[in-house]
This record gives C-alpha cells, sequence and structure tokens, in this order.
C-alpha cells in the first residue's frame, strides 16, 4: 500500500518521529500511519494539531510504501532520516593524568 506518512522534529530532543495511527509521535519509521488519498483533510487537520501542540517543528508530509510490516519512504532524505545518523556516533574523549595533547 502506498500513500503519505507525516513526520516531523522532535522540539527538545530534535529526534525525527513519525505519526501513528493512534495519534503518537514516535521514531520508528515501521509504526508510521500511512494516509491514503481519501483521508488528505484528516491528514491535514493532524497536522494543523500538531503544530498547535508547539513540541514538533518541521512536520512534512512523504510519499511511502508500506509492505510486510515495514514502511518505506520514497525520498532518499527521509529513508536515511529513518535508519539514524550516517556517521558513526563518538563517545566523548576523557584524558587522564598521564595522558597529553599536543598543541
Amino acid at each position: 500500500m502506498s500513500g503519505e506518512i507525516l513526520t516531523a522534529n522532535a522540539l527538545v530532543s530534535g529526534a525525527t518521529v513519525y505519526l501513528t495511527a493512534e495519534g503518537s509521535w514516535v521514531e520508528n519509521i515501521d509504526r508510521a500511519r500511512v494516509f491514503g488519498p481519501d483521508e488528505a483533510d484528516e491528514r491535514d487537520h493532524l497536522i494543523d494539531k500538531a503544530r498547535a501542540d508547539h513540541r514538533l517543528i518541521g512536520i512534512e508530509i512523504e510519499r511511502a510504501a508500506q509492505a510486510d510490516g515495514k514502511v518505506v519512504a520514497e525520498r532518499l532524505r527521509e529513508r536515511i532520516r529513518a535508519e539514524g545518523p550516517t556517521s558513526p556516533r563518538q563517545s566523548p574523549q576523557t584524558l587522564s593524568e598521564d595522558d597529553h595533547v599536543s598543541l
């Protein structure tokens, strides 16, 4: 089934989130509600409701397909956002008393 999903960023954490069928926003794209073409009015109402809440930024409509319990965004940009950072996260470096940093 293809259609549209709603995506945004959580204001406090910056995490990419997706609207579920239950009306919550989650980080797992596979839980995203896929809106059909006849659900545009409801989708737009939910966008207005989310904007009024002021907890999300960058609310967007993305084309996506759902098959075998997976939701796959059409655009490469959204697929990257759904999978997480494209570079490894670095843990903070700590120095002991015997370590030094060359200047």
